[in-house]
């Protein structure tokens, strides 16, 4: 935990400062979002107003036009378009997630199903998916189309998945793994690579980009699961339990119930059986959580990734852009937003 309390300041800066390097082309991709979802469909008009009124980090985004920069693109528009595309895929996944998880609360606002329905949102999901697989055409190249056809594929897959090991709380670690990779990491690699596609790269510079959106991607979930159990951690904007009233099974409980003795394996198995949990059910399991210091092994974990994310630019050539990528792969530990 020291090393990632000292980090903090240099990670937080990474972020901004791959925003800073390609604010120009940012808020084209988000004039590009609001020019494809207009609709003559009032309820259409009305979900997807406040869907981009809500915000976001658009870290699937930059991490598109950062790819792309690294790579030397400059000329043409094609990087605006697709980051507007894998913003918009990670959209929908969000609104098919809050309708699935019941959500009413993200980014502390309400969710678009509990203001209107789920299935207004689910609807709202497919109009979004929709749009970008016309984005994905109109762009022109095979090998786009069919890296982001196939990540929404299997970012669907992992949601069944997920669904599959619902409130199973002895879930295998391996099995978490490759429920966040199809959520999750799959998105952060196809983002990451288009970068590279859209610059004509050879095969080892897009497997190495590749490689670091995928291992950047677990590391990102891997902390936002953590942070749900991270009672220190007062200033994210995620409340904490969220994820534990939900009864979604993630990396914090799972490395519980590995430590835990017979009698607390039982009480986590009881305590996740149930279709409400209480304050006292997630105050025990905090307790343990603290006692066993789970955050801790959590983030040793995710430390793996970052250390794998990192390395993976080495084929590249020193320079900011490439930096900022490398301090990047940190920034999830730390974040506070």
């Amino acid at each position: 935990m020291g090393t990632v309390i000292q980090l903090k300041n240099k990670i937080n800066n990474s972020y901004f400062q791959l925003k800073d390097s390609v604010e120009d082309k940012l808020l084209l991709v988000e004039e590009k979002i609001k020019s494809k979802l207009i609709s003559d469909v009032e309820l259409v008009k009305k979900m997807t107003d406040y869907h981009l009124d809500t915000g976001g980090k658009r870290l699937r985004a930059l991490l598109t036009l950062g790819s792309a920069k690294i790579c030397g693109y400059s000329k043409g528009t094609r990087d605006i378009n697709l980051a507007a595309c894998v913003e918009l895929i990670h959209a929908a996944t969000l609104m098919h997630d809050d309708v699935i998880d019941n959500g009413s609360v993200r980014r502390g606002k309400k969710t678009l199903n509990s203001i209107w329905n789920n299935h207004s949102s689910v609807l709202i999901g497919d109009y979004l998916l929709s749009r970008c697989f016309e984005m994905m055409v109109e762009d022109g190249s095979i090998e786009v189309l069919k890296l982001l056809s196939s990540t929404s594929s299997k970012i669907a897959q992992g949601e069944v998945l997920q669904l599959q090991h619902q409130s199973e709380v002895d879930m295998l670690e391996e099995t978490y793994l490759k429920i966040i990779s199809a959520k999750t990491a799959e998105l952060f690699a196809a983002a990451t690579k288009v970068g590279a596609i859209l610059s004509d790269m050879k095969s080892k510079e897009k497997e190495a980009l590749e490689f670091y959106g995928r291992n950047l991607g677990l590391t990102f979930q891997i902390a936002d699961d953590t942070l749900d159990y991270n009672s220190e951690l007062k200033l994210f904007g995620k409340k904490i339990g969220q994820d534990f009233y939900e009864g979604k099974i993630t990396l914090p409980i799972i490395l519980l119930f590995q430590k835990a003795d017979d009698e607390e394996k039982e009480r986590l198995k009881e305590i996740f059986s149930k279709n409400v949990r209480s304050e006292d059910d997630l105050e025990y399991s905090l307790s343990k959580i603290k006692r066993y210091e789970i955050i801790k092994a959590c983030y040793q974990k995710a430390e793996h990734y970052i250390n794998l994310a990192s390395n993976s630019l080495s084929v590249f050539s020193d320079s900011e852009e490439k930096s900022i990528l490398e301090n990047l792969t940190s920034f999830s530990l730390t974040r506070n937003f």
